[in-house]
C-alpha cells in the first residue's frame, strides 16, 4: 500500500510553493488513521498500519481530489484540468519470515517518479504513474486508473474506478520470482516471470466534513493479481491472488497565512 507521512512532510514546502499565487493563503488538510493492508505484495496475511493525507488548496478552492491508493505527487504543471509533476512513494518489503520459507528477502523500497492526471468532466478523473525503485526491489512500477467521483464540495467526496497495475521483470522477480538457490532452500520450482500487468485492482473512497476543520476519511480496496505475478509459486503456493485493504482516519483542516 502507498503514501507514508515521512515524504509527504519533505515535500509539503515544494506542493506549497507550487500551489502559492500572489500571497494566496494556503488551506491545508491532513489526516491520520489506521489501515489493514497486505503484509507484502501477493501475502494472504495482513498488517495494521498508519493511514494518512495532505491536502492544499489555494484561497477557498475546494481541495483537488486525490485518491489515497495513488502515490504522493507535487502537480508542479496544472493547466486546463492536466496536471503533472514528480511523485514518490514508499514500498512495503518482505522477510524469509514472513512466508516460513526462504524465498528471498526483498528490502523496503524508496520510489521515484512522475505522474500525469486529466480531469475529463467535473466528476471524472484519470490519471499515470511511474515510479523507479531505488534500492531495494530496484524495478520499475506504474498504475493506471480512473475515478468517477461525486462531490459537494469539501463538504462530501465518493469515489470509485478501476487500476491497472504494471512493472518490470526486476520488479516481479523481485517480489515473484524463484531463483535456484531459493528453489533448493524452499523446495518450490525456480520460476523467473516477465514484466507487464501483474494486476488489477478497484478502489473506493470517502471523505466528510463535520465542521470547516474537522473531518472523515476512509478508502477500500480490491487488487486481483494476474499474469506471471499470478502464476508465481509464491502466490499460488503461499500466498493470494486477492489483496484486500481499507482504511479510516479523522482529518483537520487549517489555515496558512502568507
Amino acid at each position: 500500500m502507498k503514501h507514508f507521512l515521512i515524504a509527504g512532510a519533505a515535500l509539503l514546502p515544494a506542493w506549497s510553493a507550487a500551489f502559492a499565487q500572489d500571497g494566496e493563503d494556503l488551506r491545508v488538510r491532513v489526516g491520520l488513521g489506521a489501515q489493514v493492508r497486505p503484509d507484502f505484495i501477493g501475502a494472504d496475511t495482513t498488517e495494521v498500519a498508519p493511514l494518512w493525507r495532505l491536502n492544499v488548496a489555494r484561497g477557498t478552492d475546494p481541495f483537488k481530489f486525490s485518491a489515497p491508493d495513488y502515490s504522493f505527487g507535487i502537480p508542479l504543471i496544472s493547466s486546463g484540468g492536466f496536471s503533472v509533476g514528480p511523485a514518490a512513494n514508499i514500498e512495503s518489503g518482505r522477510k524469509n519470515s514472513d512466508l516460513d520459507v526462504p524465498v528471498g528477502k526483498v528490502k523496503t523500497t524508496i520510489e521515484a517518479g512522475a505522474f500525469a492526471s486529466y480531469q475529463l468532466t467535473d466528476s471524472l478523473y484519470l490519471r499515470a504513474e511511474t515510479l523507479k525503485g531505488l534500492g531495494g526491489h530496484k524495478g520499475i512500477v506504474g498504475t493506471i486508473g480512473a475515478d468517477q467521483i461525486w462531490r459537494d464540495g469539501d463538504r462530501y467526496v465518493f469515489s470509485i474506478g478501476p487500476r491497472v497495475l504494471f512493472s518490470d521483470s526486476r520488479y516481479q522477480r523481485a517480489f515473484f520470482g524463484v531463483g535456484p538457490a531459493a528453489a533448493l532452500a524452499s523446495g518450490l520450482p525456480a520460476y523467473r516471470p516477465g514484466g507487464g500487468i501483474h494486476g488489477v485492482a478497484a478502489a473506493s473512497s470517502i471523505s466528510y466534513q463535520f465542521d470547516p476543520r474537522w473531518g472523515l476519511f476512509g478508502y477500500g480496496r480490491y487488487e486481483r493479481l494476474v499474469g506471471d505475478a499470478a502464476k508465481s509459486p509464491i502466490v499460488r503456493e503461499l500466498g493470494s491472488r486477492n489483496q484486500l485493504s481499507g482504511g479510516l482516519g479523522l482529518s483537520y483542516t487549517f489555515t496558512m497565512k502568507r
